[in-house]
C-alpha cells in the first residue's frame, strides 16, 4: 500500500472542495434540489380512485386536494353535523374560511372521509395537480379510455359517458363523463384493478379504498362498481374540466352558492380559469421549488413566505402534512369549531374549525399546564398552575395524550424552576401566579 503523501492530500482537498461548492449553491439558490417530476404511470396511479367521477365533481377534488388541511377540517365538520346533507350542508359551511372548493364537497360525504383518511394520498394528489396540471388529465384520460374499451364505463341511469373526437392535431379522444340528471349526482365506488383491466405498472400500484359501507350500503363490487344514494347536490357544483385546455373553469355565478364571499381575482380570463390561493394552504409546505417560488408571493410579509416556502419558524414546526390533529405543528387539524377548551388551543372559533393546535416552543407545551420556555436570554417562563384550569380532565382536546399527565407536568415543573435557578431568579413566595422572566405575556402568539 502506496504511503499516503501531499499529492494524495491536494487531490482529496480538490474533491472536497468540490463537493462543498456543489452543495453550497444548490442552498444558495434555494434549498435542496427538488424531488424529480411525477412520472406518467406514477400520476396514473394517484388519479385512479377518482378518474371515473363526474367531470364537475373531479374538477372540485383535484382542486380541493390543494388544500389538504381545510381537507380535515370539513371532514371534520361533516362527522359531527351528519344530519346536515347535500346542498343544505353546502349552505351550512357558508361562513367558513374555507376555499369554496373544500366547502363544495361537505355535500359529498363519501369522497370528503377518505380524502381526510388517506391524507398521504390527498397531498401528493394535489402537489401533482400543482406541478403537473395538463399531465394529470392526460392520465385522467388514458385511465378512462382503458376503462371503456374494458367495457365498464358506459352511459346509465346515474352517469352519460360522451366520447368526444379529439381537436386538430390530437392523437386521442376524450372521454367525458356528467350527471344523468344534473339536479341529482351520483358518486361511483370502484376497485381500479378491475375497471381499468390488468394494471400494468407493479411498481405504482392504483390507490384504492373500499367503498365506505355508510356510504355505499350493501354494496358490492363483483363487477367493479358500486353507486351509492344519488345527492340533491346540484348547488355545490362550480367548476368543470377543461380536457382542451388541460384546466379547470370556474362558474362565477355558481361558485356564489357555495362561497359568498368568492373573490373574482382568484379566477382568470373569460374562461374563469382556476387559480390557486396560497392563502388556503395553510402552512403546509409544497412539494417543489418551483411551485413553491410561484406561490410563495401571494403571502404578506417575509414569515408568511418562509412559511410557504416550508421553513420551520421559531413558533413550530409548519411544513409537511400528516393528520396533525395532535398538538405540535403550527398547521395541525387541531378542531377549535365547537364550544371548546380555549386554554387547551381546542375549540376556539364559533362555528368550526381553526386549524391549529400548536406546539409553540418547540417542543409539545401543554399550554393549559405547565410550559418551559426558554427566552433569548435564557430565562423560562415558567407557569407554576394549569392556566386554562385542570388539564387532561376528560375534556376533548387538541392537546389529548400530550404532557404525559400530571407526572410530566410535574417534571416540566422542575426543570422549568431548576433553570430558573440556575439563572439566578427564584420564585417568589407566596400566589399561584407565573413568573415571567423579561416582558411579555404567557402562551406566546396566538
Amino acid at each position: 500500500m502506496k504511503p499516503w503523501n501531499r499529492r494524495h492530500a491536494a487531490v482529496v482537498f480538490v474533491w472536497l472542495s468540490l463537493l462543498l461548492s456543489t452543495a453550497t449553491s444548490a442552498f444558495a439558490q434555494g434549498g435542496p434540489p427538488s424531488p424529480p417530476a411525477f412520472k406518467p404511470e406514477e400520476i396514473e396511479a394517484l388519479v385512479a380512485p377518482i378518474a371515473l367521477y363526474p367531470d364537475p365533481v373531479l374538477s372540485q377534488v383535484l382542486m380541493a386536494s390543494t388544500y389538504p388541511l381545510e381537507i380535515v377540517h370539513a371532514a371534520r365538520w361533516v362527522k359531527a353535523n351528519p344530519g346536515v346533507k347535500g346542498d343544505a350542508a353546502v349552505q351550512a359551511v357558508q361562513d367558513q374560511t374555507w376555499d369554496a372548493s373544500v366547502k363544495s364537497l361537505v355535500a359529498f360525504p363519501q369522497i370528503l372521509e377518505p380524502m381526510s383518511d388517506k391524507l398521504d394520498w390527498t397531498q401528493k394528489l394535489g402537489d401533482a395537480f400543482l406541478a403537473q396540471q395538463k399531465d394529470v388529465f392526460a392520465a385522467v384520460q388514458r385511465l378512462r379510455a382503458r376503462a371503456k374499451e374494458s367495457g365498464n364505463l358506459e352511459s346509465n341511469e346515474q352517469q352519460k359517458v360522451i366520447v368526444e373526437q379529439a381537436p386538430a392535431g390530437a392523437q386521442t379522444t376524450v372521454v367525458r363523463i356528467e350527471p344523468a340528471n344534473p339536479e341529482v349526482i351520483y358518486v361511483p365506488a370502484y376497485n381500479p384493478t378491475v375497471v381499468y383491466g390488468a394494471w400494468s405498472y407493479p411498481a405504482y400500484p392504483p390507490t384504492y379504498w373500499p367503498p365506505y359501507p355508510a356510504y355505499y350500503p350493501g354494496a358490492a363490487l363483483a363487477t367493479g362498481f358500486a353507486w351509492g344514494i344519488g345527492l340533491a347536490a346540484a348547488g355545490a357544483i362550480f367548476s368543470d374540466c377543461n380536457w382542451n385546455g388541460g384546466d379547470v373553469n370556474i362558474n362565477y355565478d355558481k361558485v356564489k352558492n357555495v362561497d359568498r364571499n368568492f373573490d373574482r381575482t382568484k379566477v382568470q380570463g373569460q374562461g374563469g380559469r382556476w387559480q390557486h390561493d396560497a392563502g388556503h394552504r395553510q402552512g403546509v409546505a409544497y412539494r417543489d421549488n418551483a411551485t413553491r417560488d410561484k406561490f410563495a408571493g401571494q403571502v404578506a410579509g417575509a414569515d408568511g413566505r418562509s412559511q410557504y416556502r416550508g421553513r420551520n419558524t421559531d413558533a413550530g414546526t409548519r411544513a409537511g402534512v400528516t393528520d396533525r390533529a395532535n398538538a405540535g405543528n403550527r398547521a395541525s387539524t387541531a378542531d377549535r369549531g365547537g364550544a371548546g377548551n380555549v386554554g387547551a388551543g381546542a375549540d376556539r372559533s364559533a362555528g368550526g374549525d381553526r386549524a391549529t393546535a400548536v406546539d409553540r416552543s418547540g417542543a409539545a407545551a401543554d399550554r393549559g399546564g405547565v410550559a418551559n420556555r426558554n427566552a433569548s436570554g435564557g430565562m423560562d417562563r415558567v407557569s407554576s398552575g394549569n392556566r386554562a384550569g385542570s388539564s387532561g380532565a376528560g375534556r376533548d382536546s387538541a392537546f389529548s395524550g400530550v404532557g404525559g399527565g400530571g407526572a410530566a407536568t410535574q417534571r416540566n415543573y422542575d426543570r422549568g424552576r431548576s433553570s430558573m435557578q440556575g439563572s439566578g431568579f427564584s420564585r417568589p413566595s407566596g400566589g399561584g401566579g407565573g413568573m415571567r422572566g423579561g416582558g411579555g405575556g404567557f402562551g406566546g402568539r396566538r
